[in-house]
């Protein structure tokens, strides 16, 4: 698996842990707990870092956007792991460098994301969802 998949799988985890544990510090705290319990290569470590960050750090945004490619939906009544997915996905797109990582990367990213960690309807959901979103981030 490369390094840059490897570091999204490694942040989708971080992230679970951190709302599930409330969400009551910052996601730094649970991946510095993270890092010593674990094996992560250093080519994954940084990505991932970069990745839990930008989520924590721009949470309220994201949330918002993802909220408005939602579609019937709720972004708090989704499961955690699907509303940690497409975070993930959305910092890639909104915060990223899109020379470096293209929106398509982030969205297919994701979908094996969710293949591997969600229910058997997630990818399909994810997938529409980041691509509402997707042709939002590209209007603006």
């Amino acid at each position: 698996m490369r390094a840059r998949s490897k570091a999204r799988s490694w942040a989708l985890q971080v992230l679970y842990a951190w709302e599930s544990r409330g969400m009551d510090k910052p996601p730094s705290h649970i991946l510095n707990d993270f890092e010593q319990e674990r094996s992560i290569s250093d080519d994954s470590r940084d990505y991932m870092r970069e990745l839990v960050n930008s989520v924590a750090e721009h949470r309220v945004d994201i949330d918002g956007q993802l909220d408005q490619s939602l579609t019937n939906w709720r972004l708090e009544r989704l499961s955690v792991i699907d509303r940690n997915i497409l975070r993930l996905a959305a910092a890639e797109m909104m915060y990223g460098n899109a020379a470096d990582v293209p929106p398509a990367v982030s969205i297919q990213e994701a979908i094996v994301l969710a293949e591997k960690y969600g229910t058997q309807e997630s990818p399909r959901f994810v997938n529409g969802v980041l691509d509402a979103l997707r042709k939002s981030v590209e209007k603006s």
